[in-house]
Order: C-alpha cells, then structure tokens, then sequence
C-alpha cells in the first residue's frame, strides 16, 4: 500500500478485494471452456468437431444430475442459519503488458444469519485488515495503517452485501455464496454443468463441476456427504483481458457455530484513527475489475 493518505481514500477496496461472484452481474462473471476428459484418440481434424457453420451456437450440454448437486450445495448453504470458513485465495493482475502476476490472500469469514457478518484478510504482503457488519454499522479496518471506517446500514445480510458491493463498490469474497437468494442465481445463469469426474481433495471425497454463465467458467469441488460444501472454486473471467484467474481452497468449514456475544463487534485497537469512508471511484471506461483483481 503506498502513503496514508491513499490508504484512507480506499479502505475499503483495500480490505475487502476478493471474489465475489459467480451470478453477480456488476462483475466479469466468466471462465474459459468447460473442462472435459482428453479423449483417448485425438479426433482427425478439428473439422470433427467443429460445425461446418462457424457461425451456429452449439447446444449447451445438460446433466440434470449434475445441476442437482450444484444447486444441492448452495441450497444447503443458503439455509445454513450461519457458518465459519477459511479460505485461502489466489488471483491474476493482468499487467499492461499482458503479463500475468498471482496474488493471495487468506480470509476467515464468520457469518450468522440474519444480519451478521466478520471477514479477517491477512495479505500476501502481510498487510491485514477486514470488515464487520454487526446488524447496524459496516466497518472496514486496516491494520498496518490503525486506521477504520464505519457505514450505518440497518439491514439484512444479503441486502448489506448488495449494497457493499453495489453503492460502496466493494469486492466481496464469494458474496452471493452467503446470500439466500444464490440457489435462484446460480440455477438461472449456469447454462451449462457437468460432472468432470469424482477425486479427493485433502483427503475429502469431492465431485468436481465444471460450470458455464454468460460471463464465467466456474470449478466446483463439492464435497460428497452429508454437507455438500464447496472445497475448491476456480473462476475464469473471459470477457476481461487477459482471461484472468481466481483461485480458493475452502476448509475448516462449520455449519451453525456457536458465536459469542462479541464475534461481530468491531473495538478499536489501540490508537485507531476513525476516517470517513469514500468509496473508490470505479474505472474510467466503466468496466470493474474482476473478484480478486481489485486492490
């Protein structure tokens, strides 16, 4: 991060940079091709598998059991009536070169239902900060600059993710994963779904989807059992240059944890200056950089 000064115009952005967003529109929600099995003989000319109009849109693959268990997964997360996660991310900037640089991050979201939410972000570059909503009040807080922000908002989890990401220009990690609503997202705008194959993850029996929008390639990793959580989710946006990459591994999941009184109550540390919160100005060509990109 460079001076204070900088630091306080965009606290948010700099503490709440992630994912959001496999059904969320504000964002280049995209990915690249399907993944599917190499097959055993490579077809003779790529005319095999080409309509002989290159104009004709093929017919989007459908496997029912598929798309039940990736709406399986997120039905069982939107009727969790909270949940605790870590997830360790990792994103492409895509340079004015062209070149490609990863970044990561590891986050700790707490979340309860209603009207409660606490996202910890600690940095590849070790900078931490994060951002808690305790039914009232939206506060963005960064650790090496002691420095927080603080929004009045009197309302329910999934309209303050709205307006996080909506009026505050925010990128929220995964945002429509903790929403209610996401089931119904997800189901309309996944125009295709297949199962790649079934493999292990950490030891964990996983069912690997692979996801089509009109903006994103999304990868699930849905673990098989009782609790179909996601595991691992890979995004491609394709419609941003450079087809640049989010990448999470999920774990230490727990489904309807027991929080204390204080788990969602902001206290300043020691010597925190209060600033006014401004949102950051988005880009000049109206575009919005992908989850994850944005800094």
């Amino acid at each position: 991060m460079g001076s204070h000064g900088i630091c306080k115009a965009i606290i948010f952005g700099c503490v709440l940079a992630g994912l959001a967003a496999c059904s969320r529109k504000e964002a280049p929600e995209t990915a690249a091709t399907t993944p599917q099995p190499a097959p055993a003989v490579a077809p003779a000319s790529p005319e095999a598998e080409v309509p002989a109009d290159a104009t004709a849109t093929a017919t989007p693959v459908q496997d029912p059991a598929a798309r039940a268990l990736l709406l399986g997964m997120a039905n069982f997360i939107a009727q969790a009536p909270g949940l605790s996660v870590t997830m360790r991310s990792g994103y492409d900037a895509i340079q004015a070169d062209g070149q490609r640089i990863e970044f990561g991050e590891r986050r700790k979201i707490l979340m309860q239902r209603p009207n409660k939410l606490r996202v910890e972000v600690e940095r590849s570059d070790g900078e931490r900060g994060g951002v808690n909503f305790d039914g009232r009040w939206i506060t963005a807080f960064n650790a090496r600059e002691n420095v927080y922000a603080r929004v009045e908002k009197v309302a329910s989890l999934d309209e303050t993710l709205v307006y996080m990401v909506r009026d505050l220009r925010a990128t929220v990690p995964l945002a429509r994963l903790l929403t209610t609503g996401f089931p119904a997202d997800l189901d309309k705008r996944a125009t295709e779904v297949t199962l790649v194959e079934e493999s292990t993850l950490f030891d964990v029996p996983t069912d690997h989807l692979a996801v089509r929008t009109p903006d994103v390639d999304l990868q699930l990793w849905i673990a098989r059992g009782p609790e179909p959580l996601p595991r691992r989710v890979i995004i491609t946006y394709k419609n941003a240059p450079g087809q640049p990459q989010f990448r999470a591994d999920l774990y230490d999941w727990k489904i309807a944890p027991k929080f204390d009184a204080k788990s969602f109550t902001f206290v300043p540390p020691a010597g925190a200056e209060q600033i006014k919160y401004l949102a950051p100005r988005p880009p000049a060509d109206g575009t919005q950089a992908p989850a994850g990109e944005s800094r």
